[in-house]
């Protein structure tokens, strides 16, 4: 029995540390964001066909981006607190790595929030003009995120019993 309980342990701990890692990374890619689109604009330029669509919404965006911090950097304060948010998130989940039983309510948050991750990709990015195939790859952070809390969960209901 002991093994098990070890066992689910060790699966909770690196679940957690990924979806950590995950949320760190998806922060700190908020903050260097005209220099990812440019690079990923010069990637598509260089690898695929130009016209297509994805290459012009990466193009466009990139665009947008460009001339709006060139005016009005300040509006990129918003896309800091963004980031500064997911990392802030991403150590709110140290505690079930810690006593996982006693902070399920930790994992149980994270999964609400992969779940309302879809209704706004989809209806905010309705209203802010996204294109469709932009919503779903957003509808998929909640889709995949949820997975390891999921597992988690899960096991840290062995754990109870």
């Amino acid at each position: 029995m002991d093994d098990q309980i070890e066992k689910s342990r060790r699966k909770i701990k690196i679940l957690i540390r990924f979806f950590i890692i995950g949320l760190i990374l998806s922060g700190i890619t908020a903050f260097p964001l005209e220099w990812e689109l440019s690079m990923l604009n010069n990637l598509m330029v260089k690898y695929f066909k130009i016209d297509n669509p994805l290459h012009n919404w990466i193009q466009k965006v990139y665009h947008a981006l460009k001339a709006t911090n060139n005016q009005y950097p300040f509006l990129a304060y918003g896309t800091d607190w963004l980031a500064f948010a997911h990392i802030v998130i991403a150590i709110a989940f140290i505690g079930p790595l810690r006593d996982p039983v006693k902070n399920i309510w930790i994992i149980e948050f994270g999964m609400i929030a992969c779940v309302l991750i879809i209704p706004l990709a989809l209806i905010a990015g309705e209203i802010r003009q996204i294109p469709v195939y932009w919503r779903i790859i957003d509808c998929c952070f909640g889709a995949i995120g949820i997975i390891p809390l999921l597992i988690c969960h899960r096991e840290i209901k062995k754990l109870k019993n």
